[in-house]
């Protein structure tokens, strides 16, 4: 089963080039150790919440744009033998001294998918999601994730993946259960949804929450607390 690596940061604007640049260069790096695709987005249409945020899900800056990454491998123990090998390789550790961004705030997680709908092809425009979900509700959640995957892929969405928290670490300044205030009842779910274009993700949202299918949904989780944001794609490989 594949497994998802998941990233959010926040970048100062003035680096975009800089944080472009970082990521392609550590494109070989991670083919070698087993990424079958690495993924960097960058923050678009990414609006305020009134209880969690992506800005305050990594404390972001006026001058931070907060980015969405993923990298995707084969399985579980692909991804744990390369985290091994990064953290006792001397490259890596002096790939982190020149990320053009403050790492003490970056969170990051590993998901297990639970639904995978569409195809695999290079998105023009991504919408980025994380949620709270109780473990309870875990096969609502997935009955949910199917129904809203077909709704979208209706309304041109070209992929919409959902994954599970498995291995979501507490972090000293930010991390993923801090994003969405989890409780210790509660896993975090990181999802996107791939589209062709922005235009097409605007068209198909209007679309979509007009659908009596949409408005009929029943969320197995506190909506209240899901942080969500459009993203463009800087980096798919």
């Amino acid at each position: 089963m594949a497994y998802i690596e998941g990233f959010i940061a926040a970048v100062p604007a003035r680096n975009k080039d800089a944080y472009r640049q970082h990521a392609s260069t550590s494109v070989p790096y991670f083919k070698k150790l087993g990424v079958t695709r690495q993924v960097e987005a960058w923050g678009d249409d990414v609006p305020a919440g009134k209880v969690t945020d992506f800005g305050n899900a990594v404390k972001a800056k006026p001058d931070e744009v907060v980015i969405f990454s993923w990298l995707e491998y084969p399985d579980k123990p692909t991804r744990d033998k390369a985290n091994e090998q990064m953290r006792a390789d001397p490259a890596m550790a002096e790939m982190g001294k020149t990320m053009p961004f403050d790492g003490q705030r970056m969170i990051w997680g590993g998901f297990t998918p639970i639904n995978d709908t569409g195809v695999t092809e290079k998105p023009g425009y991504i919408d980025g999601i994380v949620t709270a979900v109780p473990v309870a509700n875990k096969d609502a959640y997935r009955e949910m994730a199917d129904k809203h995957a077909a709704l979208m892929k209706e309304y041109g969405a070209t992929r919409t993946v959902d994954a599970w928290g498995d291995d979501v670490p507490d972090g000293k300044v930010t991390d993923f259960k801090g994003a969405v205030k989890a409780t210790d009842a509660e896993k975090v779910v990181y999802s996107w949804i791939e589209w062709p274009s922005k235009e097409a993700r605007d068209k198909g949202w209007d679309a979509a929450m007009k659908d009596p299918r949409m408005k009929d949904m029943k969320l197995p989780f506190d909506g209240q607390r899901l942080i969500y944001g459009g993203f463009a794609p800087l980096v798919d490989q």
